[in-house]
């Protein structure tokens, strides 16, 4: 099956057959963006981003005056100074390409690699707090991957999301790819510990988290530390509560803040104290 990424490309280029590939070709400095960074534009549609702001307003005007046959395809250099009312400091060059069949295979390749090293989300539980984080999750960089026990919820999900219909759901954190985040939010406690204790004994888990209260948290770490005889040490690696200690318990607020935890989980910032 496409990833979402590749899925997106296509029906960009199925309902604009004419578009500018516009990539940074280098970046220097502060800029608001990466080299290798694209998107797509065409006369009426974009696709990506490459930064924003005046640059980007920049490079889609280039981008449609070579549409409109008004300019050569080419680079474009630009200092992101207070003359053209940006304040990052760098400086980006840009390239601007017809997207031609040569270079939409090429871009097809970039999405396609992009895609592979996304990360895997494990979300255990399709209650209202898993389902909205599954939401929350789907725009980011992320594959989502839910895991349950019970059909009825899982057929609820948005569309793509990945289901996983699991009997053993702790099993599923055993199989995941390394660099792997989990969240639990099961409507069992006994099985998030079993699922979260799974979590924790893998030393290559990008994030771990539970749903619940200090009070939960306190519970599981004497059964982590007793009955399954864990690691004290990894105790440090569980986020729980999730979303950090807000007042507010609201599905979609504790979704946005777990998904922002992991978000900074995966980019490489450093475990929970």
């Amino acid at each position: 099956m496409p990833s979402r990424p590749l899925v997106r490309l296509q029906a960009f280029f199925d309902a604009h057959p004419r578009a500018v590939l516009v990539r940074v070709d280098a970046a220097k400095g502060s800029t608001p963006r990466e080299a290798g960074a694209w998107m797509l534009v065409s006369p009426a549609a974009i696709l990506g981003t490459i930064g924003g702001g005046q640059m980007e307003f920049m490079a889609i005007d280039r981008a449609r005056r070579i549409l409109s046959g008004d300019a050569a395809e080419g680079s474009l250099d630009i200092p992101l100074g207070p003359e053209i009312g940006q304040c990052c400091g760098g400086r980006v060059r840009l390239d601007l390409r017809l997207a031609d069949a040569s270079i939409r295979l090429e871009i097809e390749d970039v999405a396609r690699g992009e895609a592979e090293t996304r990360p895997t989300v494990f979300v255990f539980g399709a209650g209202h707090v898993g389902s909205a984080l599954a939401a929350a999750l789907l725009p980011l960089p992320v594959h989502v991957t839910v895991v349950e026990t019970r059909d009825l919820v899982l057929d609820a999900l948005p569309a793509g999301v990945a289901k996983m219909r699991a009997a053993v759901p702790e099993k599923a954190v055993r199989d995941a790819p390394g660099g792997s985040a989990f969240v639990v939010l099961t409507h069992d406690h006994a099985l998030d510990f079993l699922i979260v204790g799974e979590a924790l004994r893998r030393a290559d888990a990008a994030y771990v988290g539970m749903i619940g209260s200090a009070t939960k948290r306190e519970t599981f770490r004497r059964w982590w530390l007793g009955e399954a005889a864990g690691d004290a040490a990894a105790l440090a690696h569980l986020h729980c509560p999730l979303g950090g200690t807000t007042a507010d318990k609201r599905p979609a607020v504790i979704a946005a803040l777990t998904a922002a935890e992991i978000v900074t989980a995966l980019a490489g910032s450093v475990p929970p104290g």
